[in-house]
C-alpha cells in the first residue's frame, strides 16, 4: 500500500546516512558478500525464476549468475571510481572533480529479467554509496522477496540496516508514487516504451533524474559472405531465447537476396528441432510466454502480419497444452516498413526481410523508433567498420558476427531513441548513480580571478 511505501522510503533514507559514511572499498566488500550469498543459492533462485517467470531453468540460473558477475565487477570498481585532477589556469589553485552518491536510487524492474536487472542497478548503486528502493514486477514478486531476503541477511550480518536495499511490492500506484517522489534521487525504470515515457515525464516534471531501459526492435543483417554456421544458431537463439521476451530479442532478420531462400529453409529446419516443454526440465530449450495477454498479443501480431502481406513459413499457432505456449514463428514476404514490422511484439515472432544494398539495409536497421541492439554477419572488414561508424547502426549495442542478445556486464548496456538513452552495468555507467562536483581549492595567499579578470 502507499502507507507501506511511505514507511519504506523513510527507512531507506535513514539507512543511506549510515551507508554513505562507509568508505567505497568497504562497501565493495559488502557487495562481494552479496555475490557469494547469491552463488550459494544460485540453483534454487534460478528454479524460482523459472517457476515464476516461465523461462527455462538454465536461463534462470544464468540470470542469477549475471547478478553474481556484476557484484564481482562492482567490487573492483569500488576501488577505482573517482574524478581527475585538472590543470588550473590560476597559480596556487587546484581543480578537481569530486563524485558523490545521489542518495536514494529507485529501481523499477520488469518481469522478463526479475533478478539480473535489479543486480545491474543495485550492485553499482551500492558501491557508489546509494541506498536502493526496488519495485519488482507484480507478477514476479516471489523472486523480488527472495533476492531481498538474501541481501538483507548479508547487510544485517555486517551490523548494517537491511533498509539499505529496501523492497516494495505493488502495482502502478507505487510506480507512480516513485516517479513523483522528490526523495527519489534517481529513478531507474526498465519496461515498455509506453510506460517509460509516462515515467520520464513525471520525473522530469520535478527535475529529477531518470535512467530508462525501454523497448527494442532489434535486427540481424546477414550479407552474402556471412558464415551460415554462425548465422543459423545466432538467429535461433536471438529470436527464440526466453520465448522472444528479451528486450534484445531479434525481431527483424534482413537477408541478402542471394542467400534468402537458403537461410529461411535452414532456419525453419532448426526451429523444428527446438525442444518445447516444461521450463524446469533441463532438456527444454523453449518454455511458455509469461501471461495469457502475451498469447493474445502473439496471435494478433501473426494475424496483422498476414493481413499486411506476410507468409507464415513456420509456427504461428498456440500449442495445445496447459500453459501459455505458442509456436516460435517465422514470417517472410513483408516489406521493411510494414507497420507490424515496426511494432515490438514481446513474443517469438521473427520477420525475415530481403535486401540488396548495404546502404539501404543500414538505413532500414535505423528506421524503427527504438535503438537498442543490432547485429551484422559479414567477413568484409570495410563493411564492419562502416557498420560501427557514424553512418552505421544507431543502436546502443552494435554487434558483428554474434546475435543481438546476450550482452556482457563489462560494457554499458542500453539504447538510443525510444529505448530511453539509459546505460546500466559496465564501462562508466556508474556515473549515472553519482553527482559530480567541480571543486576549486585556493591554497595560495592571493586571489587571482579566472580568465585573467582584474577587479580592483
Amino acid at each position: 500500500s502507499l502507507e507501506d511505501y511511505e514507511e519504506t522510503v523513510k527507512k531507506a533514507k535513514e539507512a543511506w546516512k549510515v551507508w554513505a559514511d562507509i568508505p567505497a572499498p568497504k562497501r565493495g566488500e559488502i557487495v562481494r558478500q552479496i555475490g557469494d550469498a547469491l552463488r550459494q543459492k544460485i540453483k534454487v533462485l534460478g528454479s524460482l525464476v523459472s517457476l515464476e517467470m516461465g523461462k527455462i531453468f538454465v536461463e534462470g540460473v544464468g540470470e542469477v549468475q549475471e547478478y553474481v558477475d556484476v557484484c564481482d565487477y562492482a567490487v573492483g570498481l569500488s576501488r577505482m571510481i573517482g574524478g581527475p585532477i585538472l590543470p588550473s589556469e590560476r597559480p596556487g589553485h587546484a581543480l578537481i572533480e569530486q563524485w558523490n552518491p545521489v542518495g536514494l536510487v529507485g529501481i523499477i524492474t520488469a518481469f522478463n529479467f526479475p533478478v539480473a536487472v535489479y543486480g545491474w542497478n543495485s550492485a553499482i548503486a551500492m558501491i557508489c554509496g546509494n541506498s536502493c528502493l526496488w519495485k519488482g514486477a507484480p507478477s514476479t514478486s516471489l523472486v523480488s522477496v527472495a533476492v531481498t531476503k538474501i541481501i538483507a541477511k548479508v547487510l544485517e550480518d555486517n551490523k548494517l540496516p537491511g533498509a539499505i536495499c529496501s523492497l516494495v511490492c505493488g502495482g502502478a500506484d507505487i510506480g507512480t508514487a516513485m516517479a513523483r517522489d522528490e526523495r527519489m534521487d534517481l529513478l531507474s525504470f526498465t519496461g515498455s516504451t509506453k510506460v517509460g515515457k509516462e515515467v520520464a515525464l513525471m520525473v522530469q516534471e520535478r527535475f529529477g533524474r531518470s535512467l530508462l531501459e525501454l523497448g527494442g526492435n532489434n535486427a540481424i543483417i546477414v550479407f552474402e559472405d556471412a558464415d551460415l554456421n554462425l548465422v543459423i544458431p545466432s538467429a535461433l537463439f536471438a529470436a527464440v531465447g526466453t520465448a522472444g521476451q528479451r528486450c534484445t530479442t531479434a525481431r527483424r532478420l534482413f537477408l541478402h537476396e542471394s542467400i534468402h531462400d537458403e537461410v529461411v529453409a535452414k532456419l525453419a529446419k532448426a526451429y523444428a528441432q527446438v525442444r518445447i516443454g516444461d521450463p524446469w526440465d533441463p532438456d527444454t530449450l523453449y518454455g511458455p510466454l509469461h501471461t495469457k495477454e502475451a498469447v493474445k498479443m502473439f496471435l494478433d501480431a501473426v494475424e496483422q502480419a498476414k493481413q499486411q502481406g506476410g507468409s507464415v513459413v513456420y509456427g504461428g499457432k498456440v500449442i495445445s497444452r496447459p500453459g501459455n505456449y505458442v509456436e516460435p514463428t517465422i514470417v517472410t514476404g513483408l516489406p521493411h516498413n510494414a507497420p507490424i514490422v515496426h511494432t515490438e511484439t514481446f513474443a517469438p515472432i521473427l520477420y525475415v526481410l530481403k535486401f540488396k544494398e548495404e546502404e539501404d539495409v543500414f538505413a532500414w536497421n535505423n528506421e524503427v523508433k527504438q535503438g537498442l541492439s543490432s547485429s551484422i554477419f559479414t567477413k568484409d572488414l570495410g563493411r564492419i567498420f562502416r557498420w560501427l561508424g557514424p553512418k552505421g547502426s544507431d543502436c546502443g549495442i552494435v554487434n558483428v558476427n554474434i546475435p543481438t542478445s546476450g550482452a556482457e556486464i563489462g560494457g554499458a548496456f542500453g539504447g538510443e531513441k525510444h529505448t530511453g538513452g539509459g546505460r546500466e552495468s559496465g564501462s562508466d555507467s556508474w556515473k549515472l548513480y553519482m553527482r559530480r562536483s567541480t571543486c576549486t581549492i585556493n591554497y595560495s595567499k592571493d586571489l587571482p580571478l579566472a580568465q585573467g579578470i582584474k577587479f580592483q
